[in-house]
């Protein structure tokens, strides 16, 4: 394990970044994406990936490219929370396993949070990255855009942006709530409270395999409405039901 070095931005308040990433079965992916992370642990950042209960030898790819490999119950928010508790950071960034970080992320996160000089405002304490989504289909570009647009105005963020936030944020609203679908969702709504969140226009790049798989549209329409019927009130419980 790298000893943790501190990321500094303009000023001298430290910004020490935990990557936190949950996995089920990504044994065709784990590897690439975990050693697409290593110059950032060279950089001092830790990396902890949380297992979901995967049967096809996750865990032992997953083990040498991360600082800490933990077993958790399955569903994304609770090895989410597993994964922070385990981080030692000060700031903590969430990534899906097929999602990638682009150049330089760990100090655009320190500059995002980093505290303002005296009289400068307030600073941030979560943000998320604009999101590129990869495919064959040239409307899969459209659907990023849209989503970075519809994010920067609602202050609602998915997982698929590379969530982070301070430490601080994230046990003041309770970590994600234990819910097996829109537990981003919920959590963006909770951050909000304790103000905006940081928009960085640097993009990270997330699969489109659900995209193509399901169909673009039908995927576009499965998640307004999905979105829809949860802002009513409808059980995630439900909900996750039909995104299956």
């Amino acid at each position: 394990m790298p000893t943790p070095l501190p990321l500094r931005a303009a000023s001298t308040a430290p910004v020490q970044l935990s990557i936190v990433v949950p996995v089920l079965d990504e044994a065709a992916i784990v590897e690439p994406a975990l050693q697409a992370l290593a110059p950032l642990r060279a950089e001092g950042v830790e990396v902890v990936v949380v297992d979901g209960g995967s049967r096809d030898g996750t865990p032992a790819l997953a083990a040498p490219w991360a600082d800490a490999v933990v077993a958790a119950p399955r569903g994304r928010a609770a090895q989410m929370n597993a994964g922070a508790r385990r981080a030692s950071g000060t700031a903590l960034l969430f990534l899906h396993a097929d999602t990638a970080l682009p150049a330089g992320a760990a100090a655009l996160v320190a500059t995002a949070l980093q505290p303002p000089a005296e009289g400068a405002g307030r600073a941030a304490t979560w943000g998320r990255f604009d999101v590129r989504i990869s495919g064959r289909r040239r409307l899969l570009g459209l659907v990023g855009r849209l989503m970075n647009l519809r994010s920067r105005l609602t202050g609602i963020a998915t997982g698929d942006q590379a969530i982070f936030m301070t430490r601080a944020a994230f046990d003041a609203v309770g970590g994600f709530p234990e819910q097996p679908l829109m537990e981003d969702i919920e959590l963006s709504r909770r951050l909000r409270r304790l103000g905006a969140p940081a928009c960085l226009r640097a993009r990270v790049t997330t699969s489109g395999r659900r995209w193509e798989t399901r169909g673009i549209w039908r995927t576009i329409v499965l998640m307004w409405r999905l979105r829809l019927l949860y802002a009513i009130g409808v059980a995630p419980e439900r909900l996750a039901r039909s995104y299956r």
